[in-house]
Protein backbone atom coordinates (compact mmCIF):
# COMPACT_ATOMS: atom_id res chain seq x y z
CA UNK A 1 0.00 0.00 0.00
CA UNK A 2 0.77 3.74 -0.34
CA UNK A 3 0.12 5.82 2.87
CA UNK A 4 0.03 9.62 2.74
CA UNK A 5 2.07 9.48 6.11
CA UNK A 6 4.21 12.59 4.99
CA UNK A 7 3.30 13.94 1.48
CA UNK A 8 1.19 16.92 3.46
CA UNK A 9 3.55 17.27 6.95
CA UNK A 10 6.76 17.40 4.99
CA UNK A 11 6.39 21.00 4.21
CA UNK A 12 4.79 21.32 7.53
CA UNK A 13 7.81 19.65 8.95
CA UNK A 14 10.07 22.45 7.43
CA UNK A 15 8.32 25.50 9.70
CA UNK A 16 8.24 23.08 12.84
CA UNK A 17 4.75 23.16 13.68
CA UNK A 18 4.02 22.41 17.09
CA UNK A 19 6.48 22.80 20.55
CA UNK A 20 6.75 21.83 23.90
CA UNK A 21 8.18 22.59 27.34
CA UNK A 22 10.21 19.63 28.88
CA UNK A 23 12.63 19.18 32.50
CA UNK A 24 15.98 19.80 30.12
CA UNK A 25 14.84 23.56 30.35
CA UNK A 26 15.37 25.55 33.82
CA UNK A 27 15.90 29.04 34.73
CA UNK A 28 18.04 31.06 33.75
CA UNK A 29 17.98 33.86 36.29
CA UNK A 30 17.25 37.66 35.61
CA UNK A 31 17.29 38.54 31.48
CA UNK A 32 20.41 41.27 30.97
CA UNK A 33 18.89 44.74 31.65
CA UNK A 34 19.10 46.15 28.49
CA UNK A 35 17.22 43.52 25.85
CA UNK A 36 19.01 42.51 23.03
CA UNK A 37 18.20 44.06 19.96
CA UNK A 38 19.80 44.06 16.38
CA UNK A 39 18.77 45.17 12.91
CA UNK A 40 19.06 43.40 9.84
CA UNK A 41 22.35 45.47 9.04
CA UNK A 42 23.87 44.36 12.79
CA UNK A 43 23.35 41.40 12.98
CA UNK A 44 26.36 39.51 14.85
CA UNK A 45 26.26 36.48 12.63
CA UNK A 46 24.28 36.75 9.80
CA UNK A 47 24.52 32.78 8.35
CA UNK A 48 23.91 30.01 10.00
CA UNK A 49 23.61 26.23 9.87
CA UNK A 50 21.45 23.97 11.60
CA UNK A 51 20.83 20.08 11.67
CA UNK A 52 17.45 18.13 11.36
CA UNK A 53 17.04 15.27 13.81
CA UNK A 54 13.72 13.36 13.43
CA UNK A 55 12.14 10.83 16.17
CA UNK A 56 15.77 10.45 16.98
CA UNK A 57 17.38 10.09 13.39
CA UNK A 58 18.99 12.77 11.66
CA UNK A 59 17.42 14.01 8.10
CA UNK A 60 18.44 16.51 7.34
CA UNK A 61 20.02 20.48 7.40
CA UNK A 62 18.87 23.89 6.62
CA UNK A 63 20.49 27.37 6.26
CA UNK A 64 19.83 30.95 6.39
CA UNK A 65 21.83 34.01 5.42
CA UNK A 66 20.45 37.55 5.48
CA UNK A 67 22.78 40.18 3.42
CA UNK A 68 22.43 43.66 1.92
CA UNK A 69 21.18 44.22 -1.84
CA UNK A 70 21.10 47.44 -2.04
CA UNK A 71 18.97 50.51 -1.84
CA UNK A 72 17.70 50.14 2.04
CA UNK A 73 16.95 46.04 0.85
CA UNK A 74 18.22 42.95 2.25
CA UNK A 75 17.91 39.22 1.40
CA UNK A 76 17.08 36.65 3.57
CA UNK A 77 18.48 33.48 1.94
CA UNK A 78 16.89 30.14 3.22
CA UNK A 79 17.52 26.49 1.98
CA UNK A 80 16.66 23.28 3.89
CA UNK A 81 17.17 19.92 2.83
CA UNK A 82 15.75 16.53 4.15
CA UNK A 83 16.40 12.44 3.50
CA UNK A 84 14.67 9.83 4.47
CA UNK A 85 13.34 6.54 4.30
CA UNK A 86 9.70 5.71 3.89
CA UNK A 87 7.76 1.90 2.92
CA UNK A 88 11.47 1.10 1.33
CA UNK A 89 11.87 4.48 -0.96
CA UNK A 90 14.06 6.94 -0.30
CA UNK A 91 12.52 10.67 0.05
CA UNK A 92 13.98 13.78 -1.11
CA UNK A 93 12.71 17.15 0.25
CA UNK A 94 14.17 20.90 -0.53
CA UNK A 95 13.55 24.31 -0.22
CA UNK A 96 15.44 27.17 -1.67
CA UNK A 97 14.13 30.25 -0.38
CA UNK A 98 14.74 33.77 -1.32
CA UNK A 99 13.11 36.98 0.31
CA UNK A 100 14.21 40.34 -0.55
CA UNK A 101 12.53 42.90 2.49
CA UNK A 102 13.37 45.98 3.88
CA UNK A 103 15.08 47.07 6.56
CA UNK A 104 11.77 46.49 8.91
CA UNK A 105 11.93 42.57 6.81
CA UNK A 106 8.43 44.18 5.65
CA UNK A 107 8.37 42.04 2.26
CA UNK A 108 8.86 43.21 -1.11
CA UNK A 109 9.32 40.61 -3.56
CA UNK A 110 10.14 36.61 -3.14
CA UNK A 111 10.99 33.38 -4.91
CA UNK A 112 10.52 29.47 -3.48
CA UNK A 113 11.79 26.90 -5.18
CA UNK A 114 10.47 23.01 -3.70
CA UNK A 115 11.81 19.87 -4.43
CA UNK A 116 9.66 16.85 -3.34
CA UNK A 117 11.04 13.29 -4.94
CA UNK A 118 11.17 14.16 -8.71
CA UNK A 119 8.76 16.99 -8.81
CA UNK A 120 9.24 21.14 -8.61
CA UNK A 121 6.87 23.90 -7.68
CA UNK A 122 8.03 27.41 -7.80
CA UNK A 123 6.09 30.21 -5.85
CA UNK A 124 7.39 33.87 -6.75
CA UNK A 125 5.63 37.51 -6.76
CA UNK A 126 5.73 40.96 -4.77
CA UNK A 127 4.20 43.42 -2.84
CA UNK A 128 3.21 46.93 -4.34
CA UNK A 129 1.04 49.34 -3.20
CA UNK A 130 -0.61 47.49 -0.64
CA UNK A 131 -1.29 44.12 -2.98
CA UNK A 132 0.02 41.14 -2.84
CA UNK A 133 0.90 39.85 -6.22
CA UNK A 134 1.78 35.88 -6.82
CA UNK A 135 2.23 33.22 -9.29
CA UNK A 136 2.37 29.30 -8.69
CA UNK A 137 3.98 27.03 -11.06
CA UNK A 138 3.55 23.57 -10.83
CA UNK A 139 4.63 20.77 -13.32
CA UNK A 140 6.43 23.64 -15.29
CA UNK A 141 2.91 24.95 -16.14
CA UNK A 142 2.35 28.47 -14.69
CA UNK A 143 -0.88 29.42 -12.99
CA UNK A 144 -2.95 32.36 -13.35
CA UNK A 145 -1.61 35.10 -11.01
CA UNK A 146 -3.36 35.59 -7.77
CA UNK A 147 -3.90 38.90 -6.13
CA UNK A 148 -4.96 40.60 -2.22
CA UNK A 149 -5.34 43.30 -0.82
CA UNK A 150 -3.78 44.12 2.65
CA UNK A 151 -4.46 45.31 5.74
CA UNK A 152 -1.25 46.06 6.95
CA UNK A 153 2.30 45.04 6.57
CA UNK A 154 3.46 41.67 5.30
CA UNK A 155 6.44 39.45 6.65
CA UNK A 156 7.89 36.37 4.89
CA UNK A 157 7.56 33.56 6.88
CA UNK A 158 11.17 32.81 6.95
CA UNK A 159 11.44 36.27 9.01
CA UNK A 160 9.91 34.77 12.10
CA UNK A 161 12.96 33.78 13.45
CA UNK A 162 14.33 37.17 13.13
CA UNK A 163 11.14 39.66 13.90
CA UNK A 164 11.45 39.18 17.88
CA UNK A 165 15.32 40.10 17.35
CA UNK A 166 14.63 43.34 15.32
CA UNK A 167 11.77 43.83 18.17
CA UNK A 168 13.90 43.32 21.28
CA UNK A 169 14.24 40.56 22.89
CA UNK A 170 12.39 40.83 26.56
CA UNK A 171 10.46 38.44 28.30
CA UNK A 172 6.45 38.92 28.05
CA UNK A 173 6.57 40.93 24.86
CA UNK A 174 4.05 39.72 22.59
CA UNK A 175 3.77 40.29 19.05
CA UNK A 176 1.12 39.26 15.97
CA UNK A 177 2.42 39.18 12.16
CA UNK A 178 0.35 39.41 8.79
CA UNK A 179 2.54 36.52 6.82
CA UNK A 180 3.16 34.82 3.40
CA UNK A 181 3.60 31.43 3.44
CA UNK A 182 5.08 29.98 0.51
CA UNK A 183 4.00 26.30 1.94
CA UNK A 184 0.14 26.88 2.32
CA UNK A 185 0.88 29.75 -0.75
CA UNK A 186 -1.62 32.25 0.91
CA UNK A 187 -1.65 35.16 3.90
CA UNK A 188 -1.49 33.37 7.94
CA UNK A 189 -1.89 34.99 11.03
CA UNK A 190 1.24 34.85 13.51
CA UNK A 191 1.84 35.12 17.10
CA UNK A 192 4.97 35.12 18.92
CA UNK A 193 5.46 35.61 22.61
CA UNK A 194 8.62 35.72 24.27
CA UNK A 195 7.74 33.68 27.63
CA UNK A 196 11.27 33.23 29.34
CA UNK A 197 14.92 33.31 30.07
CA UNK A 198 16.18 30.02 30.16
CA UNK A 199 19.37 27.55 30.13
CA UNK A 200 19.69 24.20 28.85
CA UNK A 201 21.98 21.18 28.86
CA UNK A 202 20.73 21.08 25.24
CA UNK A 203 22.50 24.12 24.19
CA UNK A 204 25.49 26.82 25.70
CA UNK A 205 24.79 29.98 27.04
CA UNK A 206 21.15 31.04 27.92
CA UNK A 207 18.74 32.23 25.78
CA UNK A 208 14.98 33.48 25.28
CA UNK A 209 12.13 30.91 24.92
CA UNK A 210 9.84 32.41 22.09
CA UNK A 211 6.80 30.04 21.13
CA UNK A 212 5.49 30.98 17.87
CA UNK A 213 1.38 29.93 16.98
CA UNK A 214 0.54 30.16 13.68
CA UNK A 215 -2.41 27.89 11.86
CA UNK A 216 -3.23 26.57 14.89
CA UNK A 217 0.05 25.20 15.56
CA UNK A 218 2.70 26.09 17.28
CA UNK A 219 6.71 25.77 17.35
CA UNK A 220 9.16 26.86 20.35
CA UNK A 221 12.90 28.29 19.43
CA UNK A 222 15.44 29.61 22.24
CA UNK A 223 17.14 32.55 20.65
CA UNK A 224 20.22 33.74 22.75
CA UNK A 225 22.01 36.89 22.90
CA UNK A 226 23.14 36.87 19.65
CA UNK A 227 20.12 36.87 17.40
CA UNK A 228 20.58 33.08 16.57
CA UNK A 229 17.85 30.15 16.97
CA UNK A 230 20.32 28.11 19.11
CA UNK A 231 17.86 25.30 19.31
CA UNK A 232 13.94 24.93 17.75
CA UNK A 233 11.55 22.06 18.99
CA UNK A 234 8.44 20.38 17.08
CA UNK A 235 5.94 18.25 16.65
CA UNK A 236 6.02 17.32 20.79
CA UNK A 237 9.54 17.39 20.50
CA UNK A 238 9.66 14.57 17.79
CA UNK A 239 11.52 17.26 15.95
CA UNK A 240 14.84 18.81 17.02
CA UNK A 241 16.55 21.75 15.07
CA UNK A 242 20.14 22.66 16.48
CA UNK A 243 22.95 25.28 15.66
CA UNK A 244 25.70 23.45 13.47
CA UNK A 245 28.85 23.98 11.99
CA UNK A 246 28.10 23.31 7.99
CA UNK A 247 30.43 20.38 7.53
CA UNK A 248 28.31 18.66 10.38
CA UNK A 249 24.94 20.17 9.31
CA UNK A 250 25.90 18.27 5.57
CA UNK A 251 27.01 14.86 7.76
CA UNK A 252 23.61 13.80 7.45
CA UNK A 253 23.80 12.95 3.77
CA UNK A 254 25.90 10.09 4.16
CA UNK A 255 24.35 8.86 7.27
CA UNK A 256 20.64 9.46 5.80
CA UNK A 257 21.89 7.07 2.98
CA UNK A 258 22.86 4.05 5.36
CA UNK A 259 19.85 4.73 7.64
CA UNK A 260 17.09 1.75 6.65
CA UNK A 261 15.14 3.22 9.76
CA UNK A 262 11.25 3.64 8.22
CA UNK A 263 11.28 6.52 11.26
CA UNK A 264 8.15 8.11 9.53
CA UNK A 265 5.91 4.83 9.70
CA UNK A 266 7.61 4.24 13.33
CA UNK A 267 6.44 7.34 14.53
CA UNK A 268 2.89 7.42 12.58
CA UNK A 269 1.93 3.72 12.86
CA UNK A 270 -1.23 2.93 14.90
CA UNK A 271 -0.28 -0.52 16.05
CA UNK A 272 -3.94 -2.51 16.60
CA UNK A 273 -4.19 -4.89 19.17
CA UNK A 274 -7.12 -7.06 16.98
CA UNK A 275 -5.45 -7.57 13.69
CA UNK A 276 -7.61 -7.49 10.76
CA UNK A 277 -7.00 -10.39 8.11
CA UNK A 278 -8.48 -8.89 5.09
CA UNK A 279 -9.19 -5.21 5.36
CA UNK A 280 -9.43 -4.65 1.68
CA UNK A 281 -13.29 -6.45 2.52
CA UNK A 282 -14.07 -5.32 5.29
CA UNK A 283 -17.97 -3.54 5.25
CA UNK A 284 -18.40 -2.65 8.91
CA UNK A 285 -16.01 -1.47 11.46
CA UNK A 286 -16.59 -0.46 15.03
CA UNK A 287 -13.85 0.71 17.48
CA UNK A 288 -12.70 2.90 19.86
CA UNK A 289 -10.57 5.81 19.07
CA UNK A 290 -8.64 7.79 21.71
CA UNK A 291 -8.37 11.91 19.98
CA UNK A 292 -5.28 13.58 21.16
CA UNK A 293 -7.21 16.64 22.07
CA UNK A 294 -10.87 18.39 22.74
CA UNK A 295 -10.65 20.29 19.90
CA UNK A 296 -9.51 17.45 17.30
CA UNK A 297 -12.75 15.24 16.60
CA UNK A 298 -12.76 12.61 13.37
CA UNK A 299 -15.52 13.60 10.99
CA UNK A 300 -19.05 12.04 11.97
CA UNK A 301 -21.82 11.56 9.02
CA UNK A 302 -23.97 9.02 8.04
CA UNK A 303 -21.05 6.51 6.93
CA UNK A 304 -18.86 6.93 9.74
CA UNK A 305 -20.65 7.77 13.19
CA UNK A 306 -18.81 8.95 16.44
CA UNK A 307 -20.26 9.48 19.51
CA UNK A 308 -18.37 9.18 22.74
CA UNK A 309 -16.34 12.30 25.03
CA UNK A 310 -13.82 14.68 23.57
CA UNK A 311 -10.84 12.24 24.08
CA UNK A 312 -12.63 8.66 23.89
CA UNK A 313 -14.94 7.95 21.02
CA UNK A 314 -16.60 5.27 19.83
CA UNK A 315 -17.05 5.34 15.84
CA UNK A 316 -18.88 2.76 13.66
CA UNK A 317 -17.90 2.66 9.81
CA UNK A 318 -20.69 1.30 7.22
CA UNK A 319 -18.95 0.85 4.03
CA UNK A 320 -22.05 0.70 1.99
CA UNK A 321 -23.63 3.76 3.44
CA UNK A 322 -23.04 7.51 1.72
CA UNK A 323 -22.67 10.70 3.79
CA UNK A 324 -25.72 12.87 2.92
CA UNK A 325 -25.11 15.32 0.13
CA UNK A 326 -25.65 18.30 1.57
CA UNK A 327 -22.73 21.06 1.82
CA UNK A 328 -21.38 20.68 -1.30
CA UNK A 329 -19.05 23.41 -1.32
CA UNK A 330 -18.06 25.17 -4.55
CA UNK A 331 -14.82 23.67 -4.13
CA UNK A 332 -15.77 20.12 -4.66
CA UNK A 333 -16.08 21.53 -8.63
CA UNK A 334 -13.67 24.18 -8.65
CA UNK A 335 -9.92 23.78 -9.70
CA UNK A 336 -7.04 24.54 -7.01
CA UNK A 337 -3.31 24.21 -7.72
CA UNK A 338 -3.54 20.61 -6.48
CA UNK A 339 -6.40 19.35 -8.50
CA UNK A 340 -6.22 21.69 -11.84
CA UNK A 341 -9.64 19.98 -12.91
CA UNK A 342 -9.61 22.67 -15.82
CA UNK A 343 -6.18 22.23 -17.40
CA UNK A 344 -7.04 21.34 -21.45
CA UNK A 345 -5.12 17.70 -20.77
CA UNK A 346 -6.96 17.09 -17.92
CA UNK A 347 -10.22 17.99 -19.73
CA UNK A 348 -9.48 16.22 -22.66
CA UNK A 349 -7.98 13.19 -21.30
CA UNK A 350 -11.42 12.88 -18.54
CA UNK A 351 -13.87 13.32 -21.62
CA UNK A 352 -11.49 10.48 -23.53
CA UNK A 353 -12.01 7.81 -20.54
CA UNK A 354 -15.88 9.08 -20.10
CA UNK A 355 -17.05 8.83 -23.43
CA UNK A 356 -20.57 8.40 -23.27
CA UNK A 357 -21.53 7.95 -20.01
CA UNK A 358 -23.68 9.96 -18.34
CA UNK A 359 -24.07 9.01 -14.86
CA UNK A 360 -21.67 9.47 -11.88
CA UNK A 361 -20.89 5.79 -10.76
CA UNK A 362 -20.58 5.09 -14.06
CA UNK A 363 -17.87 7.95 -14.47
CA UNK A 364 -16.19 7.08 -11.02
CA UNK A 365 -15.45 3.63 -12.51
CA UNK A 366 -14.50 4.50 -15.86
CA UNK A 367 -11.77 6.82 -14.06
CA UNK A 368 -10.78 4.27 -11.68
CA UNK A 369 -9.91 1.70 -14.31
CA UNK A 370 -8.38 4.59 -16.02
CA UNK A 371 -6.13 5.19 -13.24
CA UNK A 372 -5.71 1.65 -12.26
CA UNK A 373 -4.31 0.56 -15.51
CA UNK A 374 -1.99 3.80 -16.41
CA UNK A 375 -0.79 5.36 -13.26
CA UNK A 376 1.95 3.51 -11.60
CA UNK A 377 1.28 3.24 -7.11
CA UNK A 378 4.53 3.94 -5.93
CA UNK A 379 5.81 5.97 -2.83
CA UNK A 380 6.36 9.03 -4.71
CA UNK A 381 5.24 12.55 -3.63
CA UNK A 382 3.63 15.04 -6.22
CA UNK A 383 2.53 18.51 -5.59
CA UNK A 384 -0.38 17.92 -7.91
CA UNK A 385 -2.32 15.92 -10.25
CA UNK A 386 -0.80 17.12 -13.15
CA UNK A 387 2.62 16.14 -11.91
CA UNK A 388 0.84 12.48 -11.37
CA UNK A 389 0.11 12.52 -15.22
CA UNK A 390 3.40 13.74 -16.16
CA UNK A 391 5.12 11.02 -14.19
CA UNK A 392 2.55 8.17 -14.77
CA UNK A 393 2.93 7.46 -10.90
CA UNK A 394 1.99 8.44 -7.57
CA UNK A 395 1.38 7.33 -4.25
CA UNK A 396 -1.91 7.79 -2.65
CA UNK A 397 -2.06 11.40 -2.08
CA UNK A 398 -1.03 11.86 -5.99
CA UNK A 399 -3.71 9.49 -6.96
CA UNK A 400 -6.53 11.03 -5.04
CA UNK A 401 -5.52 14.52 -6.71
CA UNK A 402 -5.57 13.26 -10.16
CA UNK A 403 -8.79 11.48 -9.49
CA UNK A 404 -10.39 14.50 -8.12
CA UNK A 405 -9.61 16.58 -10.99
CA UNK A 406 -10.33 13.94 -13.57
CA UNK A 407 -14.31 13.83 -11.80
CA UNK A 408 -14.61 17.27 -11.66
CA UNK A 409 -13.70 17.61 -14.97
CA UNK A 410 -16.84 15.84 -15.70
CA UNK A 411 -18.50 18.02 -13.61
CA UNK A 412 -18.95 15.35 -10.67
CA UNK A 413 -18.47 17.60 -7.30
CA UNK A 414 -15.60 15.74 -6.08
CA UNK A 415 -13.39 16.23 -2.67
CA UNK A 416 -10.13 14.75 -1.04
CA UNK A 417 -10.19 13.08 2.21
CA UNK A 418 -7.33 12.18 4.53
CA UNK A 419 -7.47 10.00 7.51
CA UNK A 420 -5.94 6.43 8.65
CA UNK A 421 -6.63 3.32 6.59
CA UNK A 422 -5.41 -0.40 7.95
CA UNK A 423 -2.40 -2.26 6.46
CA UNK A 424 -2.20 -5.98 7.30
CA UNK A 425 1.76 -5.67 5.99
CA UNK A 426 2.44 -3.06 9.58
CA UNK A 427 -0.96 -4.68 11.27
CA UNK A 428 -2.23 -1.38 12.12
CA UNK A 429 -3.46 2.32 10.74
CA UNK A 430 -1.14 4.70 8.41
CA UNK A 431 -1.94 7.94 7.22
CA UNK A 432 -3.92 8.07 3.70
CA UNK A 433 -5.67 9.73 1.23
CA UNK A 434 -8.77 9.09 -0.75
CA UNK A 435 -11.64 10.77 -1.99
CA UNK A 436 -15.47 11.19 -1.90
CA UNK A 437 -17.42 11.58 -5.19
CA UNK A 438 -21.28 13.02 -4.76
CA UNK A 439 -22.93 9.98 -6.82
CA UNK A 440 -27.22 9.24 -6.54
CA UNK A 441 -27.08 12.69 -3.91
CA UNK A 442 -24.97 11.26 -1.57
CA UNK A 443 -20.99 11.30 -0.83
CA UNK A 444 -19.43 8.25 -1.78
CA UNK A 445 -16.21 7.43 -0.31
CA UNK A 446 -13.66 6.21 -3.50
CA UNK A 447 -10.29 5.40 -3.29
CA UNK A 448 -7.85 5.19 -6.04
CA UNK A 449 -5.22 3.70 -4.95
CA UNK A 450 -7.02 0.87 -3.98
CA UNK A 451 -9.15 1.01 -7.05
CA UNK A 452 -12.08 0.95 -4.99
CA UNK A 453 -15.22 2.21 -6.33
CA UNK A 454 -16.61 1.95 -2.69
CA UNK A 455 -13.80 2.40 -0.24
CA UNK A 456 -13.49 -0.30 3.08
CA UNK A 457 -14.83 -0.02 6.15
CA UNK A 458 -11.43 0.48 7.84
CA UNK A 459 -11.19 4.04 6.14
CA UNK A 460 -11.18 6.51 9.30
CA UNK A 461 -11.77 9.81 8.01
CA UNK A 462 -10.34 12.63 9.68
CA UNK A 463 -10.33 15.70 7.43
CA UNK A 464 -11.20 16.62 4.52
CA UNK A 465 -9.37 19.03 2.09
CA UNK A 466 -6.21 19.30 -0.35
CA UNK A 467 -4.34 22.31 0.51
CA UNK A 468 -2.00 22.83 3.27
CA UNK A 469 -4.22 24.38 5.44
CA UNK A 470 -6.59 21.82 5.39
CA UNK A 471 -3.99 19.11 6.63
CA UNK A 472 -2.46 20.75 9.30
CA UNK A 473 -4.91 19.70 11.87
CA UNK A 474 -3.67 15.90 11.10
CA UNK A 475 -0.68 17.23 13.23
CA UNK A 476 -2.03 16.84 16.50
CA UNK A 477 -3.27 13.38 15.50
CA UNK A 478 0.05 11.80 14.55
CA UNK A 479 2.28 10.09 17.15
CA UNK A 480 -0.20 10.18 19.98
CA UNK A 481 -3.35 8.22 18.79
CA UNK A 482 -4.61 5.00 19.60
CA UNK A 483 -7.39 2.71 18.18
CA UNK A 484 -8.70 -0.23 19.32
CA UNK A 485 -10.79 -2.68 17.13
CA UNK A 486 -13.82 -3.57 18.45
CA UNK A 487 -15.61 -5.42 15.82
CA UNK A 488 -14.99 -5.94 12.05
CA UNK A 489 -17.11 -7.80 9.53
Amino acid sequence: MRTRTVSALVPALLIFLSGCASPYFRDAGAPPLQAPRYSLAGLPQPEYWTGVVFNGAKIGFSHTRVAPAGGDLYELQGEAVLRFRLLGYEKRVQVRSLDMVDENAHLVRFSYHYLLDDTEQEVSGEVREGRLRYRVSTAGRPSEQKEETLSGNLYPSGALGLLPVLEGLRVGKEFQWQVFNGETQGIDRARQRILAYEASDLFSGNAFKVQTDMLGLHSTTWIDERGLPVLELGLNGVIVSALEEERTAKRYLTSAALNKDEVIVSWSLIKSPLPLPDPRRARYLKFTLFAPSPTRIPLSDSRQRCDGSALDRVCEIDAESDSAGDATGPEALLPSSSVQSRDPMIRKLAQSIAGQRTSAADKVDAVLAWLDRNISKEAVDTFSALDVLDAKRGECQGHAYLYAALMRALDVPTRVVNGLVYSSEYQGFLYHTWAESLVDSGWRAVDPTFNQSRADATHIALVRGETLSDLTPLVDWVGNTRIRVLEAR
